[in-house]
């Protein structure tokens, strides 16, 4: 047993308290484990009760800001607190200061950063991987499942973040204007998807000609895998490029901006979003000085 283990064994022991992934946020004192079927698990002839998992601990680790407490600018910390809130599973969160390099840490692979997730007496370091494992294990009809209906909904925003950094470190005036297109096609390209209506909002009997999607997210009105994957990187780009390359997102982008609207108003991502003074201060040494 690593000694980060045995820290967030002894953590959730000593006091017993669980992050409740729901709009309150709040401390659930003394939280009984939760019993989960084996994924695939059916019935028994005769009626015999399913298998069961138990969650005896559940907790993340994400990335500390300034501060070394509140929360740190790393959108896959905050990818996979949306994803434990919003499958309303009962959850430890706590914050790890990196610059301190905590006793715990020491038995990691050098390099390896947050989000960690502890999941019984499981150590999970791979993000990619520990959405997976929760999407697998974390399923109905004890927790929805937040898999995206529609491939595309994925797939939009996939360069958006790629044309934003190469945006945000040039460092020539005269290349400036390339760059700043190259990103404003890739919100282009969301635009039209998010304005795009999907084939359910077409009711093919109906006189209605519908032009316009009206849907408050990615994949429809419930945020998805693919809502926990974009919007924190649009929450950076946001507050980055205004901050170091006064680039706002137009307001023409009516798609753009419903989508973020509806998103700010959900606390699942509000209330995971880092201040805006620990993204400028992530990219004060990335934003490239154009000369």
């Amino acid at each position: 047993m690593t000694p980060l283990l045995r820290a967030a064994l002894r953590s959730a022991a000593r006091d017993g308290t669980w992050l409740q992934g729901s709009s309150e946020g709040s401390w659930i004192p003394e939280a009984p484990p939760t019993a989960l079927p084996e994924p695939g698990a059916t019935p028994a002839a005769g009626g015999a009760p399913l298998q069961f998992l138990q969650i005896r601990v559940l907790a993340l680790s994400i990335l500390a800001g300034l501060d070394g407490e509140n929360i740190g600018n790393c959108p896959f910390c905050q990818r996979l607190f949306m994803v434990l809130w919003l499958k309303g599973v009962k959850f430890n969160v706590t914050t790890v200061d990196m610059t301190r390099k905590p006793e715990e840490l020491k038995d990691l692979a050098p390099g390896t950063n947050p989000p960690f997730l502890l999941f019984n007496k499981e150590l999970k370091t791979d993000f990619i991987k520990i959405e997976e494992f929760l999407e697998q294990t974390l399923g109905p009809p004890t927790y929805p499942h937040l898999s995206p209906k529609y491939k595309e909904s994925f797939d939009v925003g996939s360069d958006i973040f790629a044309k934003f950094s190469a945006y945000i470190k040039n460092p020539r005036k005269e290349a400036n204007i390339n760059f700043e297109k190259a990103l404003l096609r890739e919100f282009h390209r969301l635009d039209v998807y998010l304005n795009t209506p999907l084939p359910e909002e077409i009711d093919q009997d109906s006189v209605e000609d519908i032009t316009i999607s009206k849907r408050k997210f990615l994949d429809g009105d419930h945020l998805t895998l693919a809502d926990c994957n974009l919007l924190p990187k649009l929450h950076i780009i946001k507050i980055a490029a205004k901050k170091y390359r006064d680039f706002e997102i137009p307001e023409d982008m009516t798609g753009v901006w419903r989508y973020l609207n509806n998103a700010y108003a959900c606390d699942e991502f509000n209330h995971t979003c880092p201040a805006d003074e620990e993204i400028e201060h992530t990219y004060a040494s990335i934003a490239r000085k154009m000369t």
